[in-house]
């Protein structure tokens, strides 16, 4: 049985080793949103993926920790479930709100897991010891810088190299890269910058062998993704629009698209996590793990989730210290020849590394039922 017997809500900030630009705008740090959730002397941690304004998805991180506080956290704090879907069953009323939603979630497989002295990837049917791992990079200054970034990450043994492009910045940096390196397995990623008019800019990028092109259109939208999937030779891979295994269904459904990115905070949790990836091997569609610019303990939960057999494309979990001069964790999350190993141990393998975290903690509040 899982009890929860107190929750902690952190908040700490990280600047990021390097200027990461997309078509939402430019960042150089990470606001960071953690939860412990405790029980029978054991604790399981989660980390919250939304942003301090809403632009990826509409949850914020000011939003989110008011539901925790005041709707999510109540209704958890000294009960006992039969496992983490029952926990989850308890906020199955309140609509929206997934990444909130899957801290509370995301924290409880963890402490399961710890309960039981099993990895979180094992009790989630994972059976993998490593995984693959591509990298995503940024909108650089020109051509020749992304050519040069591109170089460093292909002679790493990174297995996917990811652009991210927007209007004005996609044809001429992609050629390039293609031509430098034409055999690596390529890929683009819009957040959701383009509309249908831009069809023929878009379908320029059919002549590059790219494996797919990530939510080129809105990040609310299915059906226009269909009529663009339609024009193109290249998988389009739903990511925003995509937030349930009902989307997932829907989106294939339509064809919409060929690959799906599964973001565990996204779609509210690793049991709705999983049902996405069912539901797209069902159609015959890889998925692949996304990533938020997470710290170790988001990390550690996306190599976990993408030990699962459909996982069949490389994700974006790549080595923590990519990002970070110190991480929130004491183990190292680091990749060799484009392999990221499962952390060992029982649920997530990785421990807070509190005394660091005394230091970069902006808010940390304990509660209790």
């Amino acid at each position: 049985m899982l009890r929860i017997e107190a929750a902690e809500l952190i908040v700490a900030r990280l600047p990021l080793k390097f200027r990461f630009e997309t078509s939402f705008g430019v960042q150089t740090e990470k606001v960071i949103p953690l939860l412990v959730l405790h029980g029978d002397g054991l604790q399981g941690v989660s980390e919250g993926t939304m942003e301090f304004a809403p632009m990826y998805r509409e949850e914020t991180i000011a939003g989110a920790l008011n539901l925790l506080r005041e709707v999510f956290l109540p209704r958890v704090l000294g009960r006992t479930f039969a496992n983490p879907e029952a926990l989850n069953d308890a906020l199955g009323t309140f609509r929206g709100n997934r990444m909130a939603r899957a801290m509370v979630e995301m924290a409880a497989w963890d402490l399961w897991a710890r309960q039981l002295d099993v990895p979180l990837g094992t009790l989630l049917g994972g059976r993998r010891t490593e995984v693959e791992v591509g990298v995503s990079l940024g909108i650089q200054p020109d051509a020749a810088a992304t050519v040069d970034v591109v170089r460093r990450h292909v002679e790493q043994g990174y297995r996917r190299i990811k652009l991210k492009i927007k209007p004005g910045w996609d044809v001429q940096p992609v050629r390039a890269v293609r031509e430098a390196f034409p055999d690596i397995r390529l890929t683009v990623d819009a957040n959701s910058a383009y509309t249908l008019a831009d069809t023929a800019r878009l379908r320029a990028l059919d002549d590059f062998d790219l494996t797919y092109i990530e939510q080129p259109l809105a990040w609310d939208d299915l059906v226009d993704h269909a009529e663009l999937q339609r024009r193109l030779r290249t998988p389009l891979c739903l990511d925003e629009s995509v937030t349930s295994a009902q989307d997932a269904r829907k989106g294939l459904a339509l064809g919409a698209g060929g690959v799906i990115n599964v973001k565990v905070a996204r779609v509210g949790g690793h049991a709705e996590a999983r049902r996405v990836h069912d539901v797209a091997q069902a159609f015959g569609a890889p998925v692949w793990c996304g990533g938020m610019l997470e710290s170790g303990i988001g990390r550690a939960h996306n190599i976990h989730l993408s030990t699962l057999p459909n996982f069949a494309l490389p994700g974006d979990t790549s080595s923590a210290s990519r990002y970070w001069q110190t991480d929130l964790i004491h183990e190292p999350l680091e990749a060799a020849g484009g392999l990221m190993p499962v952390p060992a141990g029982a649920g997530t393998g990785v421990t807070l590394n509190r005394e660091f975290l005394a230091g970069v903690a902006e808010l940390h509040e304990e509660r209790r039922d």
